[in-house]
């Protein structure tokens, strides 16, 4: 018996594995990851070490692409503070849980920085055998590399050459990409984007209605009965109002008529000679009645 069997109904090579998504939003969350690895917030967020490191994002000259030992890509990492990243990367190596470890995925760690170059002239050898290093070409930026997980702020290194092609591959606001046919940057909803300050600027706050008084809800919805409760049921019911008015205009009448008919009876009766009861046998009359 082999260990673990097969899998019943083995998936099959023809499955539609991947999802269609349109070219345009491709493009949009690509630049989206970028502009969010330049914010040190969001990089400090998703776990890199970058406390040491001069500025975000961190470019390093073009000689970096013509290195060919990993010695030398370990010093310049150290030179940028930026080896610690890697150091914690190598700590994070673990045994995968589950049957993973029986299917060429036995361990599992973070992820490091991502180094972004203009040309390959040795640096992918330099780097790729540092643990969570990974290594891309700036006309071929992944998604998958610049947000791991769905989640923003990756660290990437840019050598010089590679952070000047920028503006070539996805273009400026004002001019289009040589690389993207008739693709501009996606512009900004608002030009400022603390929202906070707006809302509290004098232009806004001279505007605006007074705030009115705070109401606390409940943070759950109360339940009401609807047949007893005749607000709830005139809202699921209008018509219940019609039909409760004619019943409640029923019931007047029928009162008004038991009135009338109680009053005329106690002048019928009143208007009636009263009968005299006859009056009990006295004892003399019934001492004779009985007599012997």
């Amino acid at each position: 018996m082999c260990r673990g069997g097969r899998m019943f109904a083995p998936t099959k090579t023809w499955r539609k594995w991947h999802v269609k998504v349109n070219q345009n939003q491709r493009r949009f969350a690509i630049v989206s990851a970028l502009a969010a690895s330049a914010l040190p917030s969001l990089v400090l967020a998703r776990g890199h070490r970058i406390e040491q490191i001069e500025e975000v994002p961190l470019v390093v000259a073009n000689a970096a692409e013509s290195f060919k030992k990993t010695k030398e890509a370990i010093a310049l990492l150290k030179s940028l503070h930026a080896y610690t990243d890697v150091v914690k990367v190598s700590n994070s190596r673990k045994l995968r849980a589950g049957k993973g470890k029986m299917r060429n995925r036995r361990h599992r760690q973070r992820r490091g920085p991502l180094v972004v170059y203009n040309e390959d002239n040795g640096i992918v050898k330099a780097f790729r055998n540092l643990p969570g290093v990974e290594l891309v070409n700036v006309r071929r930026l992944n998604l998958l590399q610049l947000a791991p997980g769905g989640h923003l702020g990756r660290f990437v290194i840019w050598t010089e050459g590679a952070f000047a092609l920028l503006d070539e591959v996805f273009g400026t606001f004002e001019k289009a990409s040589l690389h993207k046919r008739d693709y501009f940057l996606p512009t900004a909803k608002i030009s400022n984007p603390d929202v906070t300050r707006l809302i509290n600027s004098d232009e806004i706050q001279s505007v605006v209605r007074p705030a009115g008084q705070k109401i606390q809800k409940r943070p759950w919805t109360q339940k009401k009965n609807p047949l007893i409760n005749k607000g709830v049921l005139f809202r699921l019911n209008p018509y219940a109002k019609v039909l409760r008015r004619q019943e409640l205009g029923k019931f007047m009448s029928l009162c008004c008529r038991m009135i009338v008919d109680t009053v005329v009876e106690k002048q019928q009766k009143k208007g009636e000679k009263k009968s005299k009861a006859p009056k009990a046998a006295g004892e003399a009359f019934l001492g004779q009645l009985f007599a012997p």
